[in-house]
This record gives C-alpha cells, structure tokens and sequence, in this order.
C-alpha cells in the first residue's frame, strides 16, 4: 500500500444532554412483549435472525415489535456470549446454532425469511446461500465489503428475483425518504451541483495509535465463540477481542469505517432520487493517520458523478474524524440532533461540534439535514419562509424498514431498499474505501466498472482469494 498522512459547537452542553437521553436506545423486557400485538400464526412470517447480539441483536427486537415476525430460529456464531444472552433469556424457546450453514440445512424448509446482522464482511456468503435456498433477505447495510462481492449480490437478487431483498438503512423508511421524493418531484429539489456528508463523531479507534506495523497479537480464544466459522470467507487471522463486537468495523480487512456505517443513512435518498449511480473519480484530499490496517483519525473523500439527462455533475465531499469539519454555509443555524438519530455503534453519544448530517447545494436553494429519517429544511431562514408555500405535501411513512420488509415478504408492499437500489450505493462506499486505504485518486470507468488509474486499487475492487470452502458463494 502507498502510505499517506496529509495532514460551534451546535448548542450548549445542557440542550446535548437532553438530546442525548432522548436517544438512548431502551432495551425491551419480557413485560414489554406482552404489549406487542402480534398477526395470526399463519400471518406472520417465519423469520430466522443470524446474528442475534449487539446490531443484530437490535435488528432482532425491531422485527419482533412489527407483531408480523414468527422467530423459527436464531444462528450466532458467539452464541452464549454476553451480548446474546438477553435475547436468548426473551426467547428461551427458539432453535440455536452457530454455523449459518447447519441452521439451513436442518430447518431450511421452515424458514421464510431471514435476517443478517453480521459483521460487514459475513454479509456477503450469508447472503448467498439465502438467496439461493429461496429465502427473502434483510441485510444490514452495506451490503458487502468488497464492490465485486456487492455485484454478485445484485446478480443474485435478480437471478432469484421471487425473493424480497432489503438493506437495513432504516431511515429510507423514515421522513427523509418521502419528503425527499416529494421534494423531487415537485421541483423543490433540482439542479443539485454539490452535496457535503458529515460524521464527525467519535470512532472506535481514535484513541490507537496510527504507526501500526502489524495486526494486533493472537489472544485465546472466548470459550463461547466459534473463531473459524466467524471468519467465513477471509483467512490468515488469530482472534484478538479487537477484531469482534463491533471492533471489526475498524478493520479495512473487515469493515467498512464510518464510511460504510454512516454513509447511507447520509446518503441514501440522495443518492436514489438524483440518480447518482457510481462515480468517475474518488480523491481522497485528506487522510490524517493513514495506516495500512484501519482507516485514518480524520477522511475527507471527494466523489464526482458526471451529468444525469438533465441533471447536472455532482461533487458529494465526505467528511469524518473530529477536527475534520466540513465549510458551513452563511445561514446554517444550529446543528440540532434530532432524537430519532441512533447513537454510533460504541452506544455513546458525546458533545460533537457538528452532528452527523449533509448540505445539499442546489442552483436555486441549499439544504440542510440530518441523518437516517431526518428531514430536510431550506437554509437560510429567510428563504425557508419564502418557499413555505410552494412546498408540497409529504406523505406519511405506511411501514417502518422492518414491518416494510415483512409486509413485502407477504407480498403486500414492496421493499424501499432493494439490492438494485442499495447495491451501487454500496459500491460508492466500497470505492470511497479503496481510496482510504490505497491513499490515491482512483479513476473509475462507470461502465466497465474497474479502476483504471490504478493497478493494485483495481484488484482490490475483487479481493482476496475466498478461504477453501467458501467457494461456492462467489458463484451466481
């Protein structure tokens, strides 16, 4: 890898702390459940959880409060573990495993369904072997870890295009997703020249140190945890407990950075709506603490997409790390949190001096949100009333992401985030990546789909050989 190392606050401390209990997410009790009104037996869908801790732990409780998911089996491979245990208390009664594999194979035919709350990198063969076995799929975003992993993916999808699929950016459910559209729609939104996305929170590893030579020492492994079946596809690591438990997400070998985490709940309706497809050009014009193993303290990625029909090119600029932030327009205001927001993954949320949000640069208006469902709002405050009566009526979400995809399982709606949609999304995140972890501007032929520029960036774009066994997913 070519090393490189370029070198208002929003409100007060009191309004960041209301905020912040407002967020916290609240874990459901079994006295909880009894509150949930479920569908009949032969309405709910027969839904089987793999990865049932931590984000997919998460995942899991949502489906359940949709009343529609009947849980006919739960696969971890820690199962046991601290993080799984209070669901394995809630629903003592649920078939447990700890290789996906074997869990198909021994209840495959009672399985409608399934969810993947995974590290990013296990997505991908979960997936596969889903789709294949004829069963709908929900996958936390980002789809996969690599861009030629995410091509299978959308492959697959439209090989086996009797099954549902969805990407878990739940706020493409939300009020950004409907007002977005309507705002399109009715010309509110148009002639987009430049978009800023910005997550400038703290990330797991912020606090290590950037000069690393090599990957973190072999540790014993946790009695509860099946170390080879969590490596699925990938070889040649030991378990260390900083590769696990949402550690992973720090790893260019495993995750995706806060560019895969946040992207899409920044990006996502942009993204569809101003139909963006994949960019020609990902300069990565600031990496502050690069290293060859996990992803730089500060980022800012600059990604060009080329004229749409009548729509013009478009600069989106990414911006993390927490003294990494973007140009704020005259007229912004404050940067409130919205409580409907999540905390990031470490479950904290901490004083920032810009929440997670975008600004969207139009020819007319300029556009400031949040992130996941967070609405939009014309800055400056002037404009905004200028316009207030030109703005059309957005209409009210039917289904969250969840109840969305279940519904669409029943055939009863259809998803919001299908793997045609989510997957090139994805694969701007997959590129970003590339540029973050090679450190040089990648030129990228939008219908070819490789890198040009960029020899061993391209190779990257396919990754390493799957471990024996694995094989078999990397065929459609």
């Amino acid at each position: 890898m070519n090393s490189k190392n370029n070198s208002r606050r929003s409100f007060l401390k009191q309004a960041m702390l209301l905020s912040a209990a407002a967020t916290a997410p609240r874990i459901l009790t079994a006295a909880d459940f009894k509150n949930i009104k479920k569908a009949g037996p032969n309405e709910r869908v027969n839904l089987a959880c793999i990865g049932i801790g931590n984000r997919g732990g998460e995942i899991l409780r949502e489906f359940h409060k949709t009343g529609l998911a009947n849980f006919v089996a739960f696969c971890d491979v820690d199962m046991g573990g601290p993080q799984t245990l209070e669901n394995l208390k809630l629903f003592p009664d649920v078939p447990r495993f700890q290789d996906f594999r074997v869990m198909f194979d021994k209840m495959g035919n009672q399985i409608d369904a399934v969810s993947v709350g995974v590290p990013d990198f296990s997505h991908f063969p979960i997936t596969m072997a889903a789709l294949a076995l004829g069963k709908h799929v929900y996958t936390e975003k980002p789809m996969a870890r690599t861009f030629n992993e995410v091509e299978l993916m959308m492959k697959a999808a439209k090989k086996y295009h009797k099954q549902v699929t969805q990407m878990g950016n739940q706020g493409h459910s939300e009020g950004n997703y409907f007002q977005f559209k309507a705002w399109k729609d009715a010309g509110i939104i148009k002639d987009v020249t430049a978009i800023t996305a910005h997550m400038n929170s703290p990330r797991r590893w912020h606090s290590w140190d950037p000069n690393i030579k090599s990957f973190p020492p072999a540790e014993p492994v946790p009695s509860t945890l099946d170390w080879n079946i969590w490596q699925t596809t990938t070889q040649g690591h030991s378990y260390n407990k900083d590769f696990v438990n949402g550690q992973w997400r720090c790893w260019y070998d495993f995750g995706m950075g806060a560019l895969g985490d946040w992207g899409a709940h920044l990006l996502d309706t942009a993204h569809q709506f101003l139909d963006l497809g994949l960019p020609y050009v990902v300069d990565p014009i600031k990496l502050e603490g690069h290293n060859n193993f996990f992803y730089p303290m500060s980022t800012t990625l600059s990604f060009k997409f080329p004229k749409r029909g009548k729509m013009p090119p478009v600069e989106v600029k990414w911006y993390d790390g927490l003294d990494n932030l973007p140009p704020i327009p005259e007229g912004y205001g404050v940067s409130g949190l919205d409580p409907n927001i999540p905390p990031p993954s470490t479950g904290k949320l901490e004083p920032v001096k810009l929440n997670p949000g975008k600004i969207i640069y139009s020819k007319e208006l300029t556009f400031k949100g949040g992130s996941h469902g967070s609405t939009l709002s014309i800055i400056p405050e002037e404009k905004a009333k200028e316009w207030a009566s030109k703005l059309p009526e957005v209409p009210v979400s039917p289904s969250n992401h969840y109840k969305n995809y279940l519904l669409a399982c029943k055939g009863e709606e259809e998803t919001r985030s299908p793997f045609h949609i989510a997957g090139p999304l994805s694969q701007v995140f997959c590129l970003g990546v590339l540029a973050q972890w090679t450190g040089d501007k990648l030129e990228f032929d939008r219908e070819k789909k490789i890198i040009t520029n960029n020899k061993h960036a391209n190779e990257l774009l396919l990754g390493p050989p799957p471990r024996k066994g694995w094989e078999q997913y990397y065929k459609v």
